[in-house]
């Protein structure tokens, strides 16, 4: 009698690993079913650093007072790079000063390496009419988009006690290089954001991240379409960003993953398509100086590169220095993301 028992407690142990296992499967089902790896792609200058920044100062509880310090150097840096730049371009763009003193002032700064030496000459540089000729004309060489803030914001950034808020760290501009993943969680989601840098010799590494990819969220510049690449100053961003989403959108690498595609900078564009028309860029384009009809044109001019009638593409405008407009639509992808993670495990 007593073997007649022994099988039976061997079932029940049996059927409690079992079950155990059943238990750890849909644990981990679930933990993976939370988990959301999002990949920034998008060519330089695009924004994909000011939307991770974003991410940290929306979903990390921000930037705490020492790492604001840490950006002092930074700005004025920039501010000083954006100086020396409009000085070369007066240069080969055949530009006076206005002021024919201020050509003293410009050999100064050029050799400064330090803004609070010769921040004076920078703000009176910056009055000079040939300085403001060579900003008008600043599609035909490099300069930051946030050179007109620094400038503007000169005093404060020089203060000894200067402390960089929120919206002067977004303007900061440090190109991107390697890989930089920034975890945080948002309505019980944990995301992994990656930024890989997005000049031409960066792309090489963007290979390595391609595996377990939720989604690729692309960032395009509106406002670049009568400018060229800081690494190739014969090619149009523009063109080069259609033909770069091109390629990642029709990957085989992506055929099951989900594409966000951000068209970013509509504030630097709202005020650029008023006095540049857009078939500067694209010649059939006769929707006149109109923001909606260009940025529209714009949309679907990169979402008619999707060869995959099954694949959707979802497009945002954005601007990813105003903090609630990536709020806003950083909601609007996790909606995204949830749907795709509920498809996968065939609820829909």
């Amino acid at each position: 009698m007593g073997n007649l028992c022994g099988p039976k407690g061997n079932d029940k142990t049996e059927s409690n690993k079992s079950n155990n296992i059943d238990q750890k499967i849909r644990e981990d089902q679930l933990e993976e079913e939370n988990k959301a790896k999002l990949l920034l792609l998008g060519a330089g200058e695009s924004g994909k650093s000011t939307i991770v920044k974003q991410m940290k100062i929306i979903h990390q509880q921000g930037f705490q007072d020492e790492e604001r310090k840490k950006y002092v150097n930074t700005i004025q840096s920039n501010t000083l790079f954006c100086m020396t730049n409009l000085i070369k371009a007066m240069d080969k763009l055949g530009i006076d000063f206005e002021n024919s003193s201020n050509k003293d002032f410009a050999i100064e700064v050029v050799q400064s390496d330090n803004l609070n030496e010769c921040y004076e000459k920078v703000k009176t540089l910056w009055e000079d009419g040939g300085i403001q000729e060579a900003f008008s004309r600043r599609n035909e060489f490099q300069l930051y988009d946030s050179a007109a803030f620094y400038f503007d914001n000169i005093e404060r950034i020089i203060d000894e006690n200067f402390v960089p808020d929120d919206q002067d760290i977004l303007m900061t501009r440090v190109r991107t290089t390697g890989i930089v993943e920034t975890l945080f969680e948002y309505e019980g989601i944990n995301f992994t954001l990656v930024d890989v840098g997005g000049q031409r010799n960066e792309r090489k590494k963007w290979i390595h991240c391609f595996q377990g990819v939720t989604a690729v969220i692309f960032c395009v510049s509106l406002s670049e379409y009568d400018q060229n690449l800081f690494e190739d100053s014969a090619k149009n961003r523009m063109t080069e960003a259609i033909m770069l989403f091109e390629e990642i959108c029709n990957s085989r690498w992506f055929a099951d993953t989900s594409i966000i595609l951000f068209l970013n900078k509509t504030d630097l564009f709202r005020k650029k398509i008023k006095t540049v028309n857009l078939n500067l860029c694209f010649e059939d384009y006769d929707g006149g100086c109109d923001f909606d009809n260009a940025s529209e044109y714009i949309k679907d001019k990169f979402i008619l590169l999707n060869r995959n009638p099954e694949k959707e593409i979802y497009p945002h405008f954005t601007c990813a220095t105003d903090t609630d407009n990536i709020k806003f639509v950083f909601s609007a992808v996790k909606d995204i993301i949830l749907q795709r993670n509920i498809k996968d495990i065939g609820m829909i």
